[in-house]
Order: structure tokens, then C-alpha cells, then sequence
């Protein structure tokens, strides 16, 4: 796929709200989501290594997800995405001082917050799996240990594909920094997690240097709201 291609990728998702739980945390909260585009499927190492010229993936295979992809690499593929397309980058990334911050006014590529993105997974529906596991999602129990090629299983109700299992997905948020610091949200589980791994209410985190082979992304961009 060549990057230019990417917007036939993007799936408007309405605008709603979504109820969020942390477990963990012991909280719950709503947030409303504005209407924005979510990537169909993860971005596939075809994808990536045509915008980067690396793909650092373990299971390789075009059509398969990228992984091993750090949030900082994320971010800087949103920009350079963003870039080739003629769109104004989301991100002013500082590495040396490890400072990422959002340019809302920009109209390119960017991660979904996670509020965006458990509200794309769950596509209106109240259930934390989007159809029957085997059907929607590649797990333990039939990936034979790897991932696989984007968009195989069933999509879900806004049209989404691999929102469960194959990889989990970085998100932009900051999970608890007064207690994690820098650490940032990925959600969806992957192609080693058991079945309760793989639910839209599942969330967890890692430092944003964190690299693994069940963990890469999709992208989102923002719909620009027309002022009154």
C-alpha cells in the first residue's frame, strides 16, 4: 500500500459517549467522543516500512501488523504519514527530553486517545467482545503464535477489523502519572493472550520505549468541526 492510499483505510466513527472503568484504579468515568476516523485495520508492515524504509517486526509478512514499535516510533510514524500526505503533522516530538506534544489544530495522522479507541471496539454495543472470540480475533487458542494478515476475522459494528486480539495498540494517553510516570496506554490484546485478554474494557500500559512482538498501533485523524 502506498501512504497516499491510506485514506481509503479511514472509517468515520459518529460522535457518542463512552463510560471508561479502571479496575485497577477502582474509577469509572464518561468521556464524549467527537466524531474522527479510525485506520480499518492496524498499520500493516507494508505500510510502515513504505513510509520508515524499516520494518522491525519479528513475523513478517506484508499484510501483517507492524510490531515492535515503541510509542515514541508510533508518533514519529503518525508525523512522517502525516507529511507524505500533504497533512499537517499532529506531534512537536522532542527525543532528548522525551517531550511529546499534541497540536490540536492539525489535521494529519495521529494515535486515537484510549476513550477513542474503546468506543470504536465496542461500535455502540455494551459487550466487551464484538462477536464470538474465534470469529472477531486472533488469540492463544488459534494464532499458532503468531500474528497474521490484517483483516481475516470478522470486522465489528463501525466496519474495524483486528480491534481484538493479532496486537494490542498503543493509544495517546498517559495512563497514572503520579504513579507510572511516563508510561502510556495500549489496548486490545494479541495473538499469546487468553480470551479474557481480548476485551474492549481491558487496558494496560508500558514506558513508551517499550518494544514486544504483540504490540503496534493504528491510526486515527480528526474531523475538523465546522465553527458557528
Amino acid at each position: 500500500m502506498k501512504p497516499e492510499e491510506v485514506e481509503s483505510w479511514m472509517v468515520l466513527i459518529p460522535e457518542g459517549s463512552i463510560r471508561l472503568r479502571d479496575d485497577r484504579k477502582k474509577e469509572q468515568w464518561v468521556v464524549e467522543i467527537r466524531t474522527f476516523m479510525l485506520s480499518k485495520f492496524p498499520v500493516t508492515q507494508e505500510l510502515y516500512s513504505s513510509v520508515t524504509a524499516d520494518n522491525p517486526s519479528d513475523f513478517v509478512g506484508s499484510r501483517n501488523p507492524v510490531e515492535r514499535v515503541s510509542w515514541y516510533d508510533a508518533v514519529q510514524f503518525c508525523n512522517a504519514l502525516s507529511k507524505v500526505c500533504g497533512l499537517y503533522e499532529c506531534y512537536m516530538i522532542d527525543l532528548d527530553s522525551e517531550i511529546v506534544e499534541f497540536i490540536e489544530s492539525a489535521n494529519g495522522y495521529r494515535l486515537p486517545t484510549d476513550a477513542e479507541w474503546e468506543y470504536a471496539c465496542r461500535a455502540d454495543t455494551k459487550a466487551v467482545q464484538y462477536g464470538p472470540i474465534n470469529e472477531i480475533a486472533w488469540y492463544e487458542e488459534n494464532s499458532g503464535a503468531s500474528t497474521h494478515d490484517v483483516g481475516l476475522k470478522a470486522e465489528n459494528g463501525f466496519g474495524l477489523f483486528d480491534m481484538l486480539g493479532n496486537v494490542w495498540e498503543w493509544c495517546w494517553d498517559v495512563y497514572d502519572p503520579e504513579v507510572y510516570g511516563p508510561y502510556r496506554v495500549f489496548r486490545g490484546g494479541g495473538w499469546c493472550d487468553p480470551e479474557r485478554g481480548c476485551l474492549a474494557s481491558n487496558r494496560r500500559r508500558s514506558h513508551p520505549n517499550y518494544r514486544i512482538d504483540d504490540l503496534g498501533f493504528r491510526v486515527a485523524r480528526s474531523v475538523q468541526q465546522n465553527s458557528t
